[in-house]
Formats: C-alpha cells, structure tokens, sequence
C-alpha cells in the first residue's frame, strides 16, 4: 500500500471500534445479505465498545521487532497474538472492527456476480458489462474498486481499495484466463476470500508494520520479514475459510457478508490462541 512505513496506527484513548464501523450482521436463518441490511442496527453485540489503552499495541511490537530482527516464526505469532489480545482486546473485538470488511466483501461478491450475469449497475455506480468489454484488466479493476469502495477519506476506505485491487490482481494470477466482466463462481469466491486476507494484511501494516521495517537489520530484510508477515496472515485466513466450507458455509450470494465474519472471528482466534 506504500503507507506501512509511515504510519503509527491508531493510538491511546480512542474506541477500538470506531463510529464507522457497520454492526456485525447477527445470525441469519433466511441466509440472505440483502434483508439482513436493516436488521444490523440491532444485531451489534451487546456491552459498550472498548477504549484504547495507552500502549495497546506494546506487546506486539516487541515480539515483531524481535521477528524482524532474527525471522523467528515464534516471534511473528506471539506479534500477532498481542495484535489481537492488546491492539484489539481479543478476537471478539478484532472481529467488530473489521466488520466492515465483511460488508465490502458482500459488494464486491454482488457486483462481480452482477457483472458475470450481464447486469447494469449504470443507475447506481455506473459499471456496465457492455462498456466494460474490450477494456484491460487494469481499467476494470478500477471500475470495480471505484463501485465497491469509493474514496471516503479513511484509512479503512484506503486498506479496502487496495485489497479489491489485490485479489482481483490474485484472481488473473490463479486464473490467467479469466474474464474479470464474466467471473465464475469458483473465481469469485476465490476473489472474495483474497480480499478479506489482503483487507487484514493491509490493516496489520497500517497498526504495526512500521516497527518491522524499522527494526529489521536492512532494507531488503525487512521487505523479506513483510513478505512473510503477509503470506502467513494470508493463509490463515484462507485456512478459516476452508474450514468454514467443510461445515457447509459457502460464499453463496446471500451468505457472504455472514461467511467473512465467522471467516474473520475464526482467524482472530487462531491469532489470540498463539503460545508459542
């Protein structure tokens, strides 16, 4: 995202979840995202949200300057357990917080499912399928980031863009034949999936990634240090998902926004369950 190196994440004081964030969606029987929207006012867990600490992410900027400087895969879990226990005061918290993704995932799956089946969305974002055909790869991955998530001046929006763009990216190098205008189902599920670990990889480095670079021993350490960071949050995520499937919870239409949350829950506690 190129913003990892300079910013210092949110600080002391301010609620781990802020005012922006959607409600969770609560649990659906009807399975459908759609008739869940107005629902989720009432459907935020109960009990107030909590207030930062002063030096809520300590913990883990200890144990990340410490896999920064040596590469220790213990470091980096134990990092990532004080990410989720400190920075975000567990997994059921963390999982708040990231509500939001959740509910761009749920755009994304309707607008791609849209796109694959010949739908206009001109009256409400302007993506057209008929437009879109013939244009490259780069010109409807932005069309598409622009009708999920535009610009709205924070930092989730900004993490969110960029993750749209990322698993798109993912999706033509898993699928190098794929049509972005005309996604199959098994794409768009993977393009879903990509989005919710690219969406909490650009918010880790958003929080803590500055402490990697500054405590790796050169540039291209640090970049390698990153490099991992990534790839080990990515799978884990990918792994809550898998795990999810196996109990019948598939990225259906009208399951996305519920599939992602429990995706999400699942991974935070993987990461507030690290010992070692």
């Amino acid at each position: 995202m190129g913003t990892s190196q300079s910013s210092k994440g949110p600080g002391p004081g301010v609620p781990m979840v802020p005012p922006w964030a959607p409600d969770l969606p609560s649990t659906n029987s009807s399975g459908d995202d759609q008739s869940q929207d107005s629902q989720d006012s009432s459907a935020a867990p109960s009990g107030g949200v909590p207030i930062a600490p002063s030096g809520r992410f300590g913990g883990a900027r200890r144990s990340l300057g410490g896999y920064a400087g040596s590469g220790g895969r213990s470091d980096l879990r134990q990092g990532l357990k004080h990410y989720i226990r400190s920075g975000y005061g567990g997994s059921k918290t963390a999982t708040r917080r990231f509500a939001g993704t959740a509910s761009t995932a749920a755009v994304l799956g309707g607008v791609l499912a849209g796109l694959a089946s010949g739908q206009s969305f001109v009256a409400n974002n302007g993506l057209d399928p008929v437009l879109l055909a013939g244009k490259s790869a780069d010109e409807v991955m932005s069309a598409v980031t622009e009708a999920v998530r535009p610009v709205d001046g924070t930092q989730d929006a900004e993490a969110q863009r960029a993750a749209i763009r990322d698993s798109l990216s993912e999706v033509l190098t898993r699928f190098p034949d794929a049509d972005l205008v005309n996604l199959n189902p098994e794409h768009r599920e993977f393009a879903i999936e990509t989005f919710t670990a690219f969406d909490v990889v650009h918010r880790f480095e958003l929080d803590v990634g500055k402490t990697i670079f500054a405590k790796s021993p050169n540039a291209t350490a640090a970049l390698a240090r990153l490099k991992e960071a990534r790839e080990y949050i990515k799978e884990t995520v990918s792994a809550a998902f898998r795990k999810l499937k196996e109990t019948g919870k598939t990225l259906t239409t009208g399951q996305i926004k519920h599939v992602v949350k429990d995706a999400l829950q699942e991974t935070f506690e993987v990461f507030e369950g690290y010992i070692k």
